[in-house]
């Protein structure tokens, strides 16, 4: 698990602090709004959409059923094409691995394409105490770099930031940009400006990839800006650091996963860069190719007959821009460089349920099951939350605990909903108290430790009449 991320509180402490910042939550609001209805749009235009999501999880299941083939035969193809491939069982033997091999070209620079796999092993705070320094070219990734900050969002990791508050870090960070407006084209152009040089003089590139195919030892990497591209072909050494299930097994396969991508993580009909690279080749891109897998609990993830779908996930974030829960509070909530929906299954089974912070994930959901509907390899996000808190309660030994006024509240409703008449009295006595506290059919604040529920949000105002009254007034 990445560093920055240790101590972050369980998912309720953090929830809560992330609901007070009202501006994150209009920021967040806004993007996954506009990014869902381009999704939708694009997604719309094929009639065989359902059929590709299928494709998609199909092919991924029947690798992962024989992934110990297909990486087997992927390091042969990359090692016959002039490329390394070094075996990391964990963060910690991945990020030693990168070190030791920046060491050696006797560096103290690297360039990097947004990898969120270098983001879980948390590879720039080691290269930085080894004396390197890496500069994130991703424009997201370079705004969270550049204000100190933790990642957010698995597609566009400031999301949390708006305009005036980038123009700000950009004047405050970036020299020459004093004078740099709000305005997208400003701010893209003063940091094409900034990462200019380091391109063109970075002897190392680090790349994650979104693809391995096996057949050919091929990595692809997908990205919208072109800084990918600088990345992969300028540096005279590139190191790519990739999870184990990123693989597929034919080169036709991408044919699938290229039409899913696209539409659901940027709301696009083909990314507009698409690199690939096989080992080395004279006089083309770099000289020394680099290859790390990682396991980092993948293996044991895929022993887990329920949660091993979670390895299908092709890091689209689709999941994120329509969940109810991540869309109030956002993405540090998590604790995790994965947030949203796929972070609450992925984390606590890539990193265990060890700590109280992992183990709260299961439970950051409303289970409504729009994860499910937009997910374009079809992981069935309820069902794994739903496993996982169960392994949750399983591994607490079952413990006793003092009852939360959740449990309370949970245990009093079934209480009434019990009887019809028990059920008729509190539809009597909600409908009394709402004239009290409602205000034109809305209920902006609710009394004592209902409080809670309405810091957040307005409650709609219980029916004046319940329907069974009603029904009974209108057919007698």
């Amino acid at each position: 698990m990445s560093s920055a991320f240790l101590g972050m509180p369980p998912f309720p402490q953090a929830a809560r602090r992330a609901l007070a910042d009202t501006q994150q939550r209009r920021n967040l609001a806004g993007a996954t709004r506009t990014i869902r209805h381009k999704r939708a749009e694009v997604v719309g235009e094929l009639p065989d959409w359902e059929e590709l999501r299928e494709a998609g999880r199909a092919l991924k299941e029947r690798t992962l059923r024989h992934l110990d083939h297909y990486l087997v035969q992927l390091e042969e193809r990359v090692t016959a094409a002039g490329g390394q491939v070094h075996w990391a069982r964990d963060a910690a033997e991945a990020n030693r691995i990168v070190t030791r091999l920046v060491q050696e070209t006797g560096e103290r620079e690297v360039v990097k394409v947004k990898s969120m796999t270098t983001q879980e092993t948390g590879l720039n705070r080691a290269l930085e105490t080894a004396g390197i320094t890496a500069y994130e070219t991703d424009l997201a990734e370079l705004i969270v770099q550049l204000g100190d900050d933790l990642p957010s969002h698995i597609l566009v990791p400031a999301i949390h930031r708006n305009r005036a508050e980038i123009r700000e870090l950009f004047r405050r960070t970036m020299p020459d940009a004093e004078g740099v407006g709000d305005d997208p084209a400003e701010l893209a152009e003063a940091a094409r400006r900034y990462l200019r040089q380091k391109f063109l003089r970075a002897k190392v590139g680090i790349s994650g990839a979104n693809f391995l195919v096996a057949e050919t030892g091929t990595a692809v990497v997908v990205e919208s800006e072109g800084n990918g591209r600088m990345c992969l072909t300028l540096p005279e050494t590139l190191i790519s650091v990739v999870g184990i299930e990123k693989v597929v097994p034919t080169w036709q396969d991408l044919e699938v996963y290229l039409q899913l991508l696209p539409r659901s993580s940027t709301g696009e009909r083909m990314n507009p860069y698409t690199s690939t690279w096989t080992g080395t080749q004279d006089g083309d891109g770099p000289r020394g190719f680099h290859l790390v897998l990682l396991d980092g609990g993948r293996t044991d993830t895929l022993a887990d007959r329920i949660g091993r779908q979670t390895l299908n996930c092709i890091r689209c974030s689709a999941c994120l821009n329509v969940c109810p829960v991540y869309e109030r509070t956002g993405g540090h909530a998590y604790g995790s460089v994965y947030p949203g929906p796929i972070g609450a299954v992925l984390n606590p089974q890539l990193r265990g349920t060890g700590t109280e912070t992992d183990r709260s994930l299961p439970f950051a959901s409303t289970l409504c099951g729009a994860c499910y509907e937009v997910c374009p390899v079809k992981i069935d996000i309820p069902e794994v939350l739903v496993h996982l808190r169960a392994r949750v309660v399983e591994e607490t030994g079952g413990r006793r605990h003092t009852p939360t006024p959740e449990a309370v509240a949970m245990r009093a409703a079934r209480w009434v909903f019990s009887s019809p008449a028990r059920l008729s009295a509190a539809q009597r006595l909600a409908a009394l108290g709402s004239r009290v506290v409602a205000r034109r059919g809305r209920i902006a604040r609710l009394p004592g430790p209902l409080a809670g529920w309405t810091d957040a949000r307005d409650a709609p105002a219980p029916a004046g009449e319940p329907f069974r009254q009603w029904w009974e007034r209108t057919h007698r």
